[in-house]
């Protein structure tokens, strides 16, 4: 028997794999994070299958998404993705990534962690919607909009309130799973 899942992720295996498996759960590991806010800047302006699809290539261009050789790209590597067919070749994007993966290092410092910084938004604890529709669910919130002005004080490119927000919903900060859905309750 099929499971019931959000209206969004119905009849596409790999977005089916990935509600099913990662939306939603939250997440307080830096890498993770990183990779999360990585693909959500990237998916601005486009699906998110269309992310999805390219992940792996993302992982392996961005060496698996490590915030620490990435603050150092060399212009011949950032010159390189732009050249990589398995991404999206986004100059702005590209570059944002880098600077992004700056900003995140300086909040790792004052804060111990990316995690203790982006949870202290939510007081730890995700935030409990009830979403009947998935076309119900938030594009931005308050919250949202704090984050946003918060770490574009702090440095970061490509975190407008939508970005943020669609972070938030895949880290787990926020559960927006329909009501009906199997993962609402598991989450």
């Amino acid at each position: 028997m099929d499971k019931n899942r959000c209206g969004w992720c119905k009849g596409d295996t790999l977005y089916e794999a990935y509600h099913d498996h990662e939306w939603g759960v939250p997440v307080k590991d830096d890498e993770l994070l990183f990779e999360f806010l990585v693909l959500e800047t990237f998916q601005a302006g486009l699906s998110w299958i269309t992310i999805l699809k390219r992940r792996e290539n993302f992982r392996v261009a961005f060496d698996h998404f490590d915030y620490q050789k990435i603050a150092i790209y060399p212009e011949s590597k950032i010159l390189g993705l732009l050249q990589d067919e398995g991404i999206i070749r986004n100059k702005l994007k590209v570059r944002a990534t880098v600077t992004n993966a700056q900003a995140y290092l300086n909040i790792q410092k004052e804060f111990g962690s990316f995690s203790s910084y982006i949870w202290a938004f939510v007081d730890n604890e995700p935030i409990i919607n009830k979403v009947i529709h998935y076309k119900e669910a938030p594009a931005n919130t308050p919250i949202s909009d704090a984050i946003s002005k918060d770490l574009k004080k702090r440095g970061f490119k490509f975190v407008g309130s939508t970005i943020i927000y669609a972070f938030m919903q895949a880290t787990g900060m926020v559960n927006d799973h329909q009501l009906d859905c199997f993962r609402y309750h598991q989450v």
